[in-house]
């Protein structure tokens, strides 16, 4: 077993000493620029030297970063560069602008490749997008720090990929789950024999009946957990327990609209904050559901471990005709000392949508409640107080119990 640096097996004492290190250097960061003008101001960088000092910070939402860039573009004076100081500039979906650096692992996509087992003597057919969005960077850039081969394809033209990959030996894979089972089907139907053994794969669900199907072809397939805005942030091992944290990032799961940390094990929000010195993200909320794995992975790597992908936080929901969303729900949490949690469901009676307001509460007055749920939600809803600990810890709270079949 070798790992991409010693980094990777710090002890826990090693790497909360670091983190003090670095932690209150990227607040810094942070505060000098634009983006953070009114956010951070009475932030002390100095004290800020843990992940509990960070839960302190206000989260950083991609709503509230699209409106920055909106108004002082492309980056909404988030980096301590302008746009001509990097080597990239991409454009997601939304639009939304993020910077691309060519150092070396700039997106921190090395460390995972060589989990999966990719390095110098492979060639990687990158099939993530390289037209504007990042994907095909990140991993391009991930793989010049293993120093593998690439051979930059993106999607699209199946046979021209198949000849491509028998040609050039291609030896790896980098792309989303499906998309290689497509290049091998068709190889397979042109009868040609590829050299796949790895892949590396992300931007989708990898289920297990698609992973075991490339183990039965000879091929190890591992998942990375990585988006446009932050780099990587969490991967497989060949222990395939759980996703480990990479080494400079810090996640938090929290209440799904809060920047509350949930207590462990629980389902919430994952929320980022990159040690990247070029585009310091402080707290910044993903929308991505997960729950941290207890233990260590047993592959030797002593980060963190988080079970993955498990959906989406926005949980939106329109009841009556109104909006109903998490930060709401948050709001009402608030409002009262003596509620832990509440979660808001949606169901019908007969053709007439329904809301009931859970509420976990040791004491209070269901009257205050229902007039604080009107002020909060803009709707009246049914109110039911339960013990502490009633509700489920799924992440979810707003719940939509009716059938749209």
């Amino acid at each position: 077993m070798t790992f991409f640096d010693t980094l990777e097996t710090r002890s826990p004492d090693e790497r909360a000493a670091d983190l003090a290190r670095a932690l209150p250097e990227q607040i810094a960061r942070a505060k000098t620029t634009s983006g953070y003008d009114g956010v951070l101001d009475n932030v002390d960088p100095l004290t800020i030297t843990s992940v509990t000092a960070l839960a302190d910070l206000p989260v950083l939402r991609k709503s509230e970063l699209s409106r920055a860039q909106a108004a002082n573009p492309p980056f909404g004076g988030f980096t301590v560069k302008p746009a001509t100081g990097f080597a990239h500039v991409f454009q997601s979906p939304g639009p939304i602008y993020e910077p691309g650096g060519a150092d070396q692992d700039w997106w921190r996509m090395g460390r995972f490749l060589h989990a999966a087992g990719i390095g110098q003597g492979d060639v990687v057919q990158n099939c993530f997008g390289y037209h504007l969005t990042p994907a095909g960077m990140i991993f391009e850039n991930g793989a010049r720090a293993v120093g593998a081969a690439v051979l930059p394809a993106g999607t699209g033209q199946t046979e021209l990929q198949v000849t491509a990959a028998h040609d050039v030996g291609a030896t790896a894979y980098a792309g989303t789950p499906d998309y290689l089972k497509v290049i091998l089907d068709k190889a397979d139907s042109m009868g040609v024999k590829l050299k796949f053994t790895k892949a590396a794969v992300g931007g989708g669900a990898l289920f297990p009946s698609l992973r075991q199907e490339y183990a039965d072809r000879g091929i190890t397939c591992l998942q990375s957990y990585a988006t446009a805005d932050l780099g990587n942030i969490a991967y497989e091992s060949a222990a395939m327990e759980g996703m480990i944290v990479d080494e400079n990032v810090i996640v938090e799961i929290v209440t799904p609209g809060t920047g509350t940390p949930v207590s462990a094990g629980e389902v919430g929000e994952v929320v980022v904050t990159t040690l990247n010195p070029d585009y310091p993200l402080i707290r910044f909320a993903t929308g991505d559901l997960s729950a941290v794995l207890p233990g260590q992975s047993p592959c030797g790597r002593t980060n963190l471990r988080i079970k993955g992908w498990m959906g989406r936080a926005d949980q939106t929901t329109k009841i009556k005709g109104m909006f109903v969303r998490p930060e709401q729900v948050a709001a009402l949490v608030e409002k009262h000392d003596e509620i832990l949690k509440a979660r808001v469901v949606a169901s019908r009676d007969g053709e007439m949508d329904t809301m009931t307001v859970r509420i976990e509460a040791s004491s209070g007055n269901d009257a205050s409640y229902a007039k604080s749920v009107i002020e909060v939600l803009k709707l009246k809803g049914a109110i039911e107080v339960v013990a502490p600990g009633t509700l489920p810890k799924d992440g979810l709270v707003i719940e939509d119990q009716r059938s749209y079949d």
